[in-house]
C-alpha cells in the first residue's frame, strides 16, 4: 500500500535499500510492529522475497492522508530542490507540457515530479499576480493548462479589508513562491542554491530566470516576510535584515553620500546617535540635530547644507514625540531631500508613515512585529529604486537575516493586530491613571492631552502604541524602590514583546555617562520606560499601584 517516493526524487542511479519495517510485519492493535531482529532502516541481511518496500516507505494511514503535492514537498530537503532547483518560468516553452488524460500512472507521476514551479527570487513578482496565485491557489493542476475555461477563480488582496487579515495572510496566502500544502511558511535553511546546468545559471545572471545564489542575497522563507510587511505598509518593496541597528546603519551609509548632510532630532535611540554623531563623520558626513517639532530649524537646515536625508523616529525613544510626517516630507521634497521615518514604535497598524508622504519607513521587527522577545531583525520599506539601492550595500556588508528568524517574526505576525489593539488599550489607560497619581511627577504618552504632539498624533495616528515614559517624584533610588517593587514586568532592555517589561533609562542605556551628561539628552535618573505586555490590565494596575504605594 505504500509507495516509495524514491523515483520521483533521485535520478535512476540511486538504489534505495529494502526497509523490513513495513515489509510482512505483524500489525497489533497499537499499529505496526518493528521485527525484532531487524534494525530501523537498514536491518540485517534480506533476500528477494521479503524486499516488499524501499526505505521511504510511510506507514499506511500515513499515506493515505497526505496528498501527492505534500509528500514531494514534506521536508526542507524537498522545499529546497523545488526552489533552487526546479524552478522555470511559465512562459517557458521547455516546460514539460501536462500529463495526456490516457497516460499510464507511472508516466503521469513522473511528469507531476518535473512539473513547473512559479518563479520567486529578489525579482520576484508582488502579491496577488496571475501567475503566483494559480501556482498557490489551484495546486493540484498544472500551471498551464489547455483548457482555459477549466482553471479555478483567482482570489485577489482586495478581500482584505483590515490591516489585521493582511498581517495573517499577506505573503503567504497568495503569491507565496514556495509551493507546498503547509499553512505555514517553511524555512529553508540553506545557504547557497545550486544551478543544474550553467546555461541555467547565465539565464539567471542575465535576468531571464527568477532564482537564488547565496544565503546572503535571499532566502525564500525571507521573500515571504518582506512581502507580508510590503503589503502593511503599502511598499513597492522591503528588505529585511539581521537587526533594527543593522538596517538603520545600513540605509544611512546608502543614502548619504560621503562628505553629504543628514538631519536628525535630539529625541532618539542612544545607538542611533552614537552611529551618527562617532562613525559618520570619519566619512566626512555632517549632522544637524533638530527638536522633533522645530519646523523651522528643518527648513534652515535645508536652505543652509545639501541635505540628503531627513531621519527620525516618530513617535521617538524615550519621550515619544511625533513628527509631522506629511509636513517634514513637503519640506524636504522641495529641496531633493529624503525621508526616512523609523516607526518602530508606532507599528504600521498605527501610522502608514509612507502614505503620509516619507519616502521609507524603518522598524526594528525586534519589537512588535516579532512581538515574542525571542527574536532580532529590522526593515526597510518603500520604493524599488530606494530599497534597492540600500539592499546593494546589504549584500556587500553581510546582515543577513536567518530565515530560522524569519519565520518566528512572520509567526508573530499573525498575531500583531490583537498584540497592538491590546497594547494600545493598556497604555492609554495606564497613562492616565499615572498622570493622575500624586506619586507620579510626569507621563509622556502622546494619547494624553498633555502630550506636546497630541493634536499631531490624533491626526497622523489610529493607536498610540504600547509604551508609556513617565518620571517617578523622586530621585534615582526613589526610582530603584519602585521598579524593584513591580512583580509582573521584566527589567529589561527593548519592547513590544508580549511581556511587559520596565526599564529606568538612567541606568539601562545611560550609566556610562555621568549624571551631568545624561541630563543633557533629558535623561533624569527618575524616568521609567515601561512597555506593556499583553496581560490583563487588571492585574498591571494592581502591580504598579502597590508598587507606586512602596516609595
Amino acid at each position: 500500500m505504500a509507495v516509495s517516493s524514491c523515483p520521483r526524487v533521485f535520478p535512476s542511479f540511486f538504489e534505495c535499500r529494502s526497509d523490513p519495517e513495513f515489509s510482512g510485519a505483524p500489525k497489533t492493535s497499537g499499529g505496526w510492529q518493528r521485527k525484532p531482529s531487524q534494525s530501523r532502516f537498514f536491518g540485517s541481511r534480506l533476500n528477494s522475497a521479503s524486499a516488499q518496500g524501499a526505505i521511504l516507505r510511510f506507514p499506511p494511514n500515513f499515506v493515505r492522508q497526505l496528498s501527492t503535492k505534500a509528500r514531494r514537498n514534506c521536508s526542507n530537503i524537498g522545499v529546497a530542490q523545488i526552489v533552487a532547483a526546479s524552478w522555470s518560468n511559465n512562459s517557458n516553452p521547455s516546460s514539460p507540457p501536462p500529463a495526456a488524460a490516457s497516460s499510464s500512472a507511472a508516466a503521469a507521476a513522473a511528469t507531476a515530479a518535473t512539473e513547473p514551479i512559479a518563479p520567486i527570487g529578489d525579482d520576484v513578482a508582488l502579491l496577488g499576480k496571475e501567475e503566483d496565485l494559480k501556482a498557490n491557489v489551484n495546486l493540484e493542476l498544472p500551471l498551464e493548462t489547455e483548457d482555459k475555461e477549466e482553471a479555478l477563480p483567482i482570489p485577489k488582496l482586495s478581500i482584505f479589508s483590515c490591516d489585521g487579515s493582511l498581517a495573517i495572510h499577506a505573503g503567504e496566502r497568495f503569491g507565496r513562491g514556495i509551493v507546498t500544502d503547509a499553512i505555514t511558511t517553511p524555512v529553508v535553511n540553506t545557504s547557497a542554491y545550486f544551478f543544474k546546468k550553467t546555461s541555467e545559471l547565465i539565464d539567471f545572471k542575465e535576468k531571464r530566470k527568477a532564482s537564488f545564489e547565496y544565503g546572503r542575497y535571499g532566502n525564500p522563507t525571507t521573500v515571504v516576510l518582506e512581502e507580508k510587511i510590503s503589503a502593511l505598509e503599502g511598499a513597492e518593496s522591503t528588505m529585511i535584515t539581521s537587526s533594527g541597528m543593522n538596517i538603520s546603519t545600513v540605509m544611512l551609509m546608502a543614502l548619504v553620500p560621503a562628505g553629504g548632510h543628514l538631519v536628525t532630532t535630539t529625541d532618539c535611540y542612544r545607538k542611533t546617535r552614537i552611529f551618527i554623531e562617532n562613525f559618520l563623520p570619519k566619512m566626512g558626513i555632517k549632522a544637524t540635530v533638530i527638536d522633533p517639532a522645530d519646523v523651522g530649524a528643518l527648513e534652515s537646515a535645508l536652505n543652509e547644507n545639501n541635505v540628503s536625508l531627513f531621519f527620525t523616529e516618530s513617535p521617538t525613544n524615550p519621550f515619544l514625540r511625533c513628527v509631522d510626517i506629511k509636513l517634514v516630507s513637503e519640506l524636504c521634497h522641495k529641496k531633493g531631500a529624503l525621508v526616512c521615518i523609523d516607526g518602530t514604535f508606532a507599528t504600521p497598524l498605527n501610522q502608514k508613515a509612507l502614505a503620509l508622504g516619507a519616502d521609507l519607513v524603518l522598524h526594528s521587527a525586534t519589537k512588535y512585529l516579532g512581538g515574542h522577545n525571542d527574536v532580532l531583525g529590522g526593515c526597510l520599506s518603500g520604493s524599488e529604486k530606494l530599497v534597492t539601492e540600500v539592499r546593494t550595500l546589504h549584500h556587500v556588508l553581510g546582515g543577513a537575516l536567518n530565515p530560522n528568524a524569519a519565520y518566528l517574526i512572520l509567526r508573530g505576525m499573525k498575531t500583531l493586530h490583537l498584540r497592538v489593539q491590546q497594547q494600545n488599550s493598556t497604555a492609554l489607560r495606564m497613562a492616565k491613571l499615572l498622570e493622575a497619581h500624586p506619586k507620579v511627577a510626569h507621563v509622556y504618552y502622546p494619547g494624553l492631552p498633555s502630550h506636546p504632539e497630541h493634536k499631531l498624533a490624533m491626526q497622523q495616528m489610529t493607536g498610540f502604541g504600547g509604551v508609556v515614559s513617565f518620571e517617578v517624584d523622586g530621585d534615582l533610588n526613589t526610582t530603584i524602590q519602585f521598579i524593584d517593587s513591580l512583580n509582573i514586568p521584566y527589567i529589561a532592555p527593548s519592547f513590544g514583546g508580549c511581556e511587559s517589561i520596565v526599564d529606568q533609562p538612567a541606568i539601562m542605556s545611560y550609566w556610562d555617562l555621568p549624571q551631568s551628561e545624561r541630563v543633557k539628552y533629558g535623561i533624569k535618573d527618575n524616568l521609567v520606560r515601561f512597555s506593556f505586555g499583553v496581560e490583563d490590565f487588571e492585574d498591571l494596575k494592581a502591580d504598579i499601584l502597590q508598587a507606586l504605594e512602596a516609595i
